[in-house]
């Protein structure tokens, strides 16, 4: 049996539909893979996925709930993608987008006297602004004490969780709803008045959420930044060389506080975006058990840290997750979507090797062999030849 050898060579470059049918085809395989995992649950997968289709597309109202679902993934995913990019790893989208909610939340109320166009202006800024302060906080520890903004980011996560939780539960705070019997029992925050309720888009019978197409213009700016402009030329050399970035005089430290800032604005901003968009009020819970944060994560892992890949992979992690809570039931937990987000992650990231690299096959002839197949002193012509080949093809 004649042994072979992989070899992986990288490609000079890839070409545009490399990274069409790549990723294509890495979507195709997570279907099969996941149409297994749905067969072993009891589930039939082309039942699931015609059932996935009409609960996040086709039902009344379907596209609509999916579009508010992809909306927060499609902020905190580009928050991750533009600081990963640049191989700064901010895990602290999520208390980042508390941090833009409780700021929001506390400019709406307080001008709540003023034109709505004012108030959802202002509430947009205060939310960027108290997010990137946020960030600032792990940024600045990573750039000027080294310290690993991976632990930073995540332990602001539970800090800025406690001081929503804190506001609404724990204290009589001007977030806090004291004005009902009720809501002294049962803690509540102040919903938003009508002048802080962000308008929407309706196109038909979908509505359009405004968050979502800020989110949208954010994702072009950001590509535009990253391919058009020096500042992010320096990121993209920072983030695929940065001993080159450093022998070439780019001031590393501001651009890792700079970038973060921009990523927890992004994040922050979604948090205003939910306060604002969807439920109007400080909601600690319903904020946890989203984890619009984390979530984010793998919405930039799919999309390769590209700002307009984002809005496709927040599409279709809002798809299953809307679907998800439809389809849910005794023979379908909710653990079930988490799973076939987990096979799409893990066969797109997985395809990247194919991507990236050639894949090359050899044929190794063992010398041993050579040396038997060309007996010494044999006056045949080509036998050294032969045996000279051989060991340039062994080695």
């Amino acid at each position: 049996m004649i042994p072979l050898s992989v070899r992986f060579e990288p490609r000079e470059r890839l070409s545009r539909w490399i990274n069409i049918w790549v990723p294509a085809a890495a979507v195709l395989l997570a279907l099969v893979v996941a149409g297994f995992v749905l067969l072993a649950s009891g589930n039939n997968p082309i039942t699931t996925y015609r059932q996935i289709v009409e609960a996040a597309f086709t039902q009344p109202g379907a596209f609509t709930q999916t579009l508010v679902s992809t909306t927060p993934l499609l902020f905190t995913g580009l928050a991750a993608a533009i600081a990963f990019r640049m191989r700064v790893w901010n895990i602290g989208a999520e208390g980042q987008l508390y941090a833009g909610s409780i700021a929001a939340a506390g400019v709406g109320l307080y001008l709540q006297h003023l034109p709505a166009p004012v108030v959802v202006i202002a509430m947009m800024a205060s939310g960027a602004i108290a997010g990137s302060l946020w960030a600032a906080i792990p940024g600045a520890l990573r750039a000027y004490f080294n310290t690993n903004e991976i632990l930073t980011s995540l332990f602001l996560n539970y800090i800025a969780d406690f001081l929503m939780y804190y506001l609404i539960f724990d204290s009589t705070s001007f977030w806090r709803d004291l004005t009902s019997a009720s809501a002294r029992v049962f803690p509540q925050g102040k919903y938003l008045p009508a002048s802080g309720n962000w308008p929407a888009l309706t196109l038909s019978s979908v509505v359009v959420p405004l968050g979502l197409v800020i989110a949208v213009v954010l994702a072009g700016l950001l590509w535009g930044t990253i391919r058009g402009t020096r500042y992010g030329f320096e990121m993209r050399v920072m983030g695929d060389a940065p001993r080159a970035a450093k022998h070439a005089g780019m001031n590393i430290r501001r651009k890792i506080v700079s970038i973060m800032l921009l990523s927890g604005a992004v994040a922050g901003l979604g948090g205003a975006s939910q306060v604002g968009d969807f439920r109007h009020v400080l909601d600690p819970r319903g904020l946890e058990q989203a984890q619009f944060g984390y979530t984010g994560i793998v919405v930039a892992a799919l999309a390769r840290y590209n700002p307009i890949s984002a809005i496709v992979a927040a599409l279709g992690i809002g798809v299953l997750t809307n679907a998800g809570l439809a389809l849910q039931g005794p023979n379908f937990p909710i653990g079930l979507t988490g799973t076939m987000e987990g096979i799409l992650l893990f066969c797109v990231l997985g395809s990247e090797i194919f991507a990236r690299y050639h894949i090359r096959i050899h044929r190794t002839v063992p010398v041993a062999a050579l040396h038997t197949e060309a007996t010494p002193g044999s006056d045949a012509p080509g036998a050294e030849l032969a045996a000279v080949g051989g060991r340039e093809q062994a080695s």
